[in-house]
């Protein structure tokens, strides 16, 4: 059962409550660069990105918000501010309006400074990500604790948390982020129990695409398991476009992912097999990538290799293949349809497939 939490609104996005768990990334392109930051973040919206982040380190970059705003009109996703250290970021983005923003009330200064800051944005029904790092941990916690522990993550949470509920702004949500999964997990845990502020799930600085969707699965996966979490951001150092396929595997993996999706099981061969399932699965799942799922649906797909276990899981998805020698018979809502020959596979599964959207 999903942990209750405030919901918070950014853009058209609700976060927290009873809202979808939405899945976010962040654009790698230089924040000067207009057209390529506004490239990359229509590519992630295509990809089903609900929030898409991206850096403000100075009023020049501030001055781009407008341009990426209309850029996304008439689409359902969020656009956030990631702001460190000058306050006067923050104001500027939500003059110019930005849908959410990110940001430390302890590295912006003296309390007038987040007064100002929370002012505007209750004023404008902005709402603030607070997000905790383990890269970035005050010194003074550090000292405390000796190292960025999980207790020293939530401390800093719950400082930051209290520094704008001061001022009477509530609209936060929080993250408590680390590389290493276990401090990760119960930080998160911990945290969960002391706030019903909304909570956005990461491990940070997972790694590269291999690396972060074991540690990111693992992490994230127990914890939305647990029914903490509200929003996710899968941390991978390659393109932003994978981020969005991760989260939105995770979540589909718990049942979780309300925008539909593709579920591909695939066995991991063996000697009976005697067409290339290897090539043929990975063209498939390249293939589903790319194709805009049912609302509300999860179709499984199952491309198996051989007689043995096959036919039982292509009967039991909603389509599938089971290979034969060179060729391989297709499974339709449990009945056998068609013998089809292995350069033709993929071909004519996908056509299929297409065929289920109407």
């Amino acid at each position: 059962m999903r942990k209750p939490t405030r919901q918070i609104k950014a853009g058209e996005i609700l976060i927290g409550g009873d809202a979808p768990i939405s899945v976010q990334s962040m654009i790698t392109t230089d924040p000067h660069d207009r057209e390529k930051c506004k490239s990359e973040i229509l590519r992630l919206a295509d990809a089903g990105c609900d929030i898409v982040r991206f850096t403000l380190p100075d009023m020049e970059a501030c001055e781009n918000i407008p341009y990426y705003k209309k850029s996304v009109s008439g689409r359902k996703i969020a656009l956030v501010a990631d702001i460190h250290f000058d306050y006067r970021l923050a104001l500027k983005a939500a003059e110019l309006g930005i849908d959410k923003i990110r940001i430390n009330p302890g590295n912006i200064g003296e309390k007038s400074r987040v007064k100002a800051v929370a002012e505007v944005c209750k004023e404008r029904n902005i709402p603030i990500r607070i997000g905790v790092n383990s890269g970035s941990l005050e010194k003074g916690l550090l000292a405390k604790y000796g190292a960025p522990t999980s207790d020293a993550l939530v401390e800093s949470a719950l400082i930051e948390i209290s520094a704008l509920e001061e001022f009477g702004f509530e609209d936060i949500a929080v993250s408590v982020k680390s590389s290493d999964v276990k401090t990760m997990i119960d930080a998160y845990r911990k945290l969960s129990e002391k706030t019903d502020c909304p909570l956005h799930l990461g491990v940070t600085e997972a790694g590269t695409l291999k690396k972060s969707l074991v540690k990111s699965s693992v992490g994230i996966g127990t914890l939305l398991s647990e029914g903490i979490g509200d929003t996710i951001r899968v941390s991978i150092t390659d393109d932003v476009v994978e981020e969005v396929i991760a989260g939105r595997e995770i979540l589909s993996s718990l049942g979780l992912y309300k925008k539909g999706s593709f579920d591909l099981t695939s066995c991991p061969t063996c000697g009976r097999t005697k067409i290339d399932l290897v090539k043929i699965a990975r063209e498939v799942e390249e293939a589903l990538e790319k194709i805009l799922p049912i609302e509300n649906r999860k179709i499984k797909v199952a491309v198996m290799g051989c007689v043995v276990n096959g036919p039982g899981e292509a009967r039991e998805a909603d389509i599938g293949i089971a290979g034969g020698i060179g060729e391989a018979l297709l499974f339709k809502k449990g009945e056998s349809i068609m013998k089809i020959p292995e350069k033709k596979i993929v071909e004519v599964l996908i056509e299929e497939i297409e065929k289920m959207r109407n």
